[in-house]
């Protein structure tokens, strides 16, 4: 199969549906076709509890968002900070708001590559903000405050496993058994979990056989873990392009 060339590949989109859409678009593009299964849901909290929680935060320094959804519900909060973003899609999504980015890793899209930049070094008394969801890794603010920065938390949305009607479960079970799943998308660990929490237990027995592309090494680890064996690639980035591209060279048989 050639790079971009999707023809006859069947693809699990797995992203919250209100992120699905550009995914799915190039998958098609590509000559696939995108099955929708949102197996995360994102949810914004309430804009006065936001409030409520800002102010009791203190006049941050930098402002860090940890996701493009954080900065969809979080841009208000930034209080003329430097801003940070994790990856190029959260970059992205801080600048079509109109808001500048100040520090944004040179290549990567995750924490660690984040981290490493310059701006981020000599923290020592200044105040971050991480704008995320109710949850996430801790790893920036661990590592922030070992080199001596004040960090809070102020989540701006909560994240769940959806709920999946009968309907959703059988079509997709269906769709699995005629052969239309050839690759199984996941984007995050959470993601993951909950999808095996979700699937039928037909499909779920058929998730460790399934071709899985992932742009996130932590992703392929529990996979293996749950499923050993399971043939799993990664790929160069979250980016729509980076996952058809993923797909075309690695999955095997589509050539």
């Amino acid at each position: 199969m050639s790079d971009g060339d999707l023809a006859g590949v069947g693809v699990l989109v797995t992203r919250p549906e209100h992120q699905a859409a550009e995914f799915s678009d190039a998958i098609e593009a590509a000559g696939g076709k995108a099955v929708r299964f949102p197996a995360i849901e994102i949810v914004p909290r309430s804009a006065s509890d936001i409030d409520n929680d800002t102010a009791a935060l203190q006049q941050p320094d930098i402002v860090i968002f940890v996701s493009a959804n954080a900065s969809r519900f979080g841009m208000a909060h930034t209080a003329a900070a430097k801003v940070a973003a994790v990856g190029p899609a959260t970059a992205a999504a801080i600048e079509a708001a109109g808001q500048r980015v100040d520090i944004r890793p040179a290549a990567g899209f995750d924490s660690e590559h984040l981290l490493a930049e310059p701006e981020l070094q000599s923290v020592d008394g200044k105040v971050v903000r991480i704008i995320r969801g109710n949850s996430g890794r801790e790893l920036i603010a661990d590592t922030l405050r070992q080199r001596g920065a004040i960090v809070e938390y102020l989540p701006v949305y909560t994240r769940k496993a959806p709920d999946v009607d009968a309907s959703s479960a059988t079509g997709l079970e269906q769709a699995w058994r005629s052969g239309q799943i050839d690759v199984v998308t996941v984007m995050s660990v959470e993601t993951l979990t909950n999808l095996v929490s979700i699937l039928p237990e037909w499909c779920r027995n058929q998730l460790g056989q399934t071709p899985l592309v992932t742009p996130a090494t932590r992703v392929i680890i529990e996979a293996t873990r749950e499923f050993p064996g399971i043939p799993a690639t990664l790929a160069q980035g979250p980016a729509a392009k980076d996952m058809v591209r993923a797909i075309a060279e690695h999955v095997p048989g589509q050539s």
